[in-house]
């Protein structure tokens, strides 16, 4: 019996305001490809790897006002980020939803855990204690995922269990994220034409 081509899930999203100026094009169904600028270059190299890893394609270009702070930068671009998956994922009929990772980096463990369930709640222990990793401010890392988190109407939980290099820490988390969000996205053939919720909406 023939099958249809599944439609490729993607998302093209402009997002101005006074602080940052975002254009940003996703597929779910990508390959792993990307070209990302923000002005942060550890922040490029971690959503490049979270692009990678994921199996999304990401083009992304962020201007924003690093004369004054990286803040802006970062939440905006994982609102956007997060906003971009919600509309690639249409009414959500059919996705697996939830999605977990346990992933390594060297002597590094960290974990994530990603429910798309149309509410906001975001927890991040990365046990990173410096300032900086590459040209970074590491306090932003919440403020990236918990963007994200509102952007795209779901839980995410991020959790180092381990690990000593900070860099490797963070890439951890990246790496986890990528792979759970993955997972959440994609569909169940069993399931695919229901909503997974009982409360019918998401």
């Amino acid at each position: 019996m023939a099958t249809g081509k599944i439609k490729s899930r993607t998302a093209t999203l402009d997002r101005n305001t006074t602080e940052t100026k975002i254009k940003l094009r996703l597929a779910i169904e990508g390959q792993g490809r990307y070209t990302i600028q923000t002005g942060i270059r550890f922040f490029d190299h971690m959503l490049e790897l979270f692009t990678r890893h994921g199996g999304f394609d990401l083009t992304l270009q962020c201007k924003g006002d690093l004369d004054v702070d990286q803040h802006h930068t970062v939440e905006d671009v994982g609102i956007a980020l997060g906003e971009a998956f919600d509309q690639a994922l249409g009414d959500k009929k059919g996705i697996l939803r939830a999605g977990y990772f346990l992933m390594p980096m060297d002597e590094t463990l960290a974990i994530a855990a990603i429910d798309l369930s149309g509410r906001t709640a975001c927890v991040v222990d990365a046990k990173v204690r410096v300032r900086l990793v590459g040209d970074l401010q590491t306090e932003l890392l919440y403020d990236f995922f918990e963007g994200f988190a509102r952007g795209a109407r779901a839980n995410v939980h991020l959790k180092v269990l381990y690990g000593r290099s900070n860099h490797h820490k963070i890439e951890a988390v990246f790496k986890a994220f990528a792979r759970a969000l993955r997972f959440a996205c994609s569909r169940d053939q069993q399931l695919r034409d229901m909503l997974p919720s009982t409360k019918g909406l998401l």
